[in-house]
This record gives C-alpha cells, structure tokens and sequence, in this order.
C-alpha cells in the first residue's frame, strides 16, 4: 500500500515539476532551442533553498543575459526565512522579502548577484504580472525565458506565463529539482538529499493543492474558471494519482490563504 502511495506521489511530482531541458547548460539549450544563451532567467521565491543554488549556477555558466530573482512574502516566505537563517545566521531574514532573501543567499555563499528583484508579488499570478511589468520598465525584451520555480509549482507558473506572452516567445521551464518519494524501512522518504526540502507532507500538500488549481473547470484557474492561467491538459493517470492520494491526505491539500490574494488572483 505504501508503494502505490509513493508512486502516486511521483506521478504528481513529475507532472508538476516540469522540465524542458535535462540541465540549465549550453549543450541542452542549443540541442532543443538553438540557442547558446536564453535572454532572462528567472528564480521565484516560492522555491526551497537549492534554487539558489540553481541560480548560482546558471549565473556562473552565463545561461542567460539577464537574471531576475521574484518574490514578496507569500505562503512559502516564513519556511524560506527560517530554514536560511538557520543554515548561515550572518543571514538576517526577519521581514525579508523572499528576492532579497536568494540574493543575500547568492551573495553570501557565491558571491554572486541578479541583475533585478521584484519584491512586492504575493502568488504565482503576480509573480507573472510583476515581473512582465519590471522587465518592461527595465526595458528588457526577450524572445526566450526560463522560469525555475519550487517543484511543485512549476507547471502553473509556465501556464501562468503563457496567458500573458505572445506565442512566438520561449517559455523553457526548470524546476528547481526533482524529488523522488521511495519507502524506506516502512517510512516514506526521499530517494536524494535536496537542499531545503519540504518535509513528506507539506510537500504532498503542495502537490495536492496544484491538481484542482490547474483544473480548466468552473472551480479551476484555468480560463473555463478563475481565468488566472493559461489552458492545462491535464491526463487521466494525474487525475487517477490525485484521486488515490486524497483517500489518504485529503484533508491536507493546500487552500489559497486569502491573505496574500491580489485583484484578480
């Protein structure tokens, strides 16, 4: 019983930590898109701490020309807040915004900076709108961008992004990371050590929470409802995972906390 529940928690994990590229590197950006270098590359607040480091890394292989960290406080903010102060205490994160948070993270472990912070978006959706309105004002154009956003997450931010962009822009889209739930000693646990990840169950609760979101249904995000996102197909064996994880965890997936809601989010 344990096995078919780590499987159906995978199922929903790969569906919703979507990856265009196996790697953010040259080799697989000029395979599949042709180019060397993506225009901007942007990191969201919403993501564990390994997204930094993701960032880091893209940075100093020079993966995009532009690099762009978004975030205000949101419902990750606080987990971002105490699990990075507790990891490097010269850090101060009381009342941070999570941008400035990744940059004091980049900063302090790589030396490393982004080019730009968005630091006032509270959810995935003006996570897209803020960010399109810096980049404007920043006059940055871009025909490509890669979106790295929590695991969890990542498949509504890209819908996100493709209700607002013009079909001939590139969404290249990275999740942060790629969990894999497996039982061990008759306990659920992760097949890797990832940094900053979310305990089993609030990553299940993240995860549950995407799958009636995504839904292009009266109830759903999609523009058949709320119209926050783009058009998601969503298949029958990720509706047939979510149906078999709520037997088990349906009281615990995630509601929208009307406090950081926004006009039209």
């Amino acid at each position: 019983m344990k096995e078919q529940i780590a499987d159906a928690i995978n199922v929903l994990g790969d569906f919703c930590g979507k990856r265009d590229v196996e790697s953010l590197t040259e080799h697989c950006l000029s395979n599949k898109y042709a180019i060397r270098q993506a225009d901007v590359m942007v990191l969201f607040g919403g993501s564990i701490i390994c997204g930094g480091d993701v960032l880091a890394h893209a940075i100093k292989n020079k993966i995009a020309r532009k690099f762009v960290i978004v975030g205000g406080a949101g419902h990750t903010t606080e987990n971002l807040r105490r699990r990075v102060h507790q990891e490097y205490p010269a850090i101060m994160t009381d009342g941070l915004p999570e941008a400035e948070i990744f940059n004091l993270y980049l900063d302090t472990v790589y030396g490393l900076r982004a080019d730009y912070l968005e630091k006032e978006s509270t959810n995935c959706g003006n996570n897209i709108t803020y960010l399109l309105d810096l980049l404007r004002q920043n006059d940055v154009a871009f025909r490509n961008i890669i979106l790295c956003q929590d695991a969890t997450m990542q498949r509504r931010m890209d819908a996100g992004l493709r209700k607002y962009v013009p079909d001939g822009v590139t969404i290249i889209n990275y999740a942060v990371y790629k969990a894999e739930v497996i039982v061990w000693e008759g306990q659920f646990a992760y097949s890797s050590d990832i940094h900053g990840m979310w305990d089993i169950e609030r990553y299940v609760s993240l995860l549950m929470g995407e799958i009636p979101r995504l839904a292009d249904n009266t109830d759903g995000y999609g523009p058949n409802g709320k119209g926050f996102i783009a058009h998601v197909d969503i298949p029958e064996r990720i509706n047939a995972a979510f149906e078999e994880l709520k037997k088990i965890y349906g009281g615990k997936i995630r509601e929208a906390n009307p406090l950081y809601a926004s006009k039209g989010f």
